[in-house]
């Protein structure tokens, strides 16, 4: 099942809401009666991000928020569809001006591309990830996810990109000198918690949830919980009423600033 609505199903369109929202809801019982099953935990923090994801579609202050959903969701392309994962985080963070980043994503996405073609990944190119958490064990796709104007459109913005000197192709890093979706600090082999919005690395200025050792980012935060509160949307509250029966994060929340 979640093959199938990985393949077929927006990552990106508010009107998939209900879809990974239903999702999420099926996997979080099925982890709550099997909490040592790895698979079914890790599933239901794609659903999760891809929740996350289509709530904010629409929502012009929830842009960056989407944009690292989509980005934390390479963590999962042992079990999304590879091709479409790196599509659509390369699209999102094109959108947002991060090019650095986009052309690294739009360029393994081309390469998951030939590979399909091919019908092996033994000429994948590993070494954009190497200081990562992005798995190298992906699973491809019978054909491709992608239509293909999209993926002639991809071809053609990497090709411009790769001669304009201002873009380059590599990952950004955060003040650890990481890269900046990792949750693994690769200089020291330290493990961050993840902000249970984004899936980003929680390194300071965090939201604790007194009943779990959940954390948020507490700008991310801050600024989901106002876009909720203004718009009104019943996507977004639906999502915190998720995070405050699995985390004890309050259903209505304010700002913190603690």
């Amino acid at each position: 099942m979640c093959n199938d609505l990985f393949l077929t199903e927006s990552f990106s369109s508010l009107t998939a809401y209900k879809t990974w929202s239903a999702l999420r809801d099926v996997l979080a019982a099925l982890v709550e009666n099997l909490p040592q099953n790895k698979e079914f935990s890790s599933l239901l923090q794609c659903a999760h991000l891809l929740s996350v994801r289509t709530s904010s579609a629409g929502h012009k202050q929830l842009f960056e928020i989407g944009v690292k959903a989509a980005v934390s969701l390479l963590r999962y392309t042992n079990y999304l569809v590879p091709d479409k994962a790196f599509y659509e985080a390369g699209i999102a963070c094109r959108a947002i001006g991060w090019n650095n980043m986009a052309f690294v994503f739009l360029n393994r996405f081309l390469d998951i591309c030939d590979a399909i073609e091919d019908g092996s990944t033994d000429m994948l190119d590993h070494s954009d990830f190497s200081d990562t958490d992005i798995p190298y064990d992906i699973v491809l796709p019978e054909d491709y996810s992608i239509t293909e104007e999209d993926r002639e459109e991809a071809k053609e913005w990497v090709l411009a990109v790769s001669m304009d000197q201002r873009v380059q192709q590599v990952l950004n890093t955060d003040e650890r000198g990481c890269y900046e979706g990792s949750l693994l600090n690769v200089h020291n082999n330290v493990t961050s918690p993840q902000c249970i919005l984004t899936g980003y690395p929680v390194l300071r200025g965090e939201v604790v949830f007194k009943n779990t050792s959940s954390v948020a980012n507490k700008d991310d935060w801050n600024v989901y919980v106002m876009a909720r509160k203004v718009s009104h949307s019943v996507e977004c509250q639906d999502v915190l009423t998720y995070l405050q029966q699995s985390t004890g994060a309050p259903a209505n929340p304010s700002y913190s600033f603690n």
